[in-house]
């Protein structure tokens, strides 16, 4: 009778430790979302997203304000289409913008609101139309690159190249 106690209260440990470990994992990965504030949906458009995913956070001030909610490419301007999951206690001006941004140097990207000035605020459904899209890394090495081969192939010959 003991033993069989003791099996139930052991069992019931290790359910509750497998609990959490799930928890801590779904939480860390950013899959799991405990806000019970009601949010609202708003839509963006940019021109390159580079490795934004969809769950990413929204931050205005490094406080986060919401979540993407999903990217698909609009087939007629050939631009991303984010949808975006705001919590309702946060009340942004209609001609706020928005930026992909980069958390350290090699970080995950999220997506940075900065306020606008306008009277009236965004609603459930309005579109943000000023965007700034993501920064690529490697397209800033090419234009560096690039520039770099066109100073030294336009120097005179016999002239050392500007350093």
């Amino acid at each position: 009778m003991q033993r069989s106690r003791n099996d139930v209260w052991v069992g019931l440990f290790v359910m509750i430790g497998m609990v959490a470990i799930m928890f801590l994992a779904l939480k860390s990965a950013n899959l799991l979302n405990l806000s019970f504030q009601p949010d609202y949906h708003v839509l963006a458009r940019f021109d390159n997203v580079g490795g934004l995913k969809p769950r990413a956070a929204i931050k205005s001030a490094g406080v986060v304000v919401g979540r993407v909610e999903s990217i698909a490419l609009d087939e007629k301007t050939f631009q991303a289409r984010v949808t975006l999951t705001l919590e309702s206690r946060y009340v942004f001006p209609k001609d706020s913008s928005l930026k992909i941004l980069t958390s350290g140097l090699l970080g995950e990207q999220y997506v940075g609101i900065e306020p606008g000035a306008d009277e009236k605020n965004l609603a459930a459904g309005d579109t943000i139309t000023a965007t700034q899209s993501a920064v690529v890394l490697e397209n800033l090495i090419g234009q560096f690159l690039y520039s770099k081969a066109a100073e030294t192939s336009n120097a005179p010959a016999g002239a050392a190249p500007k350093k």
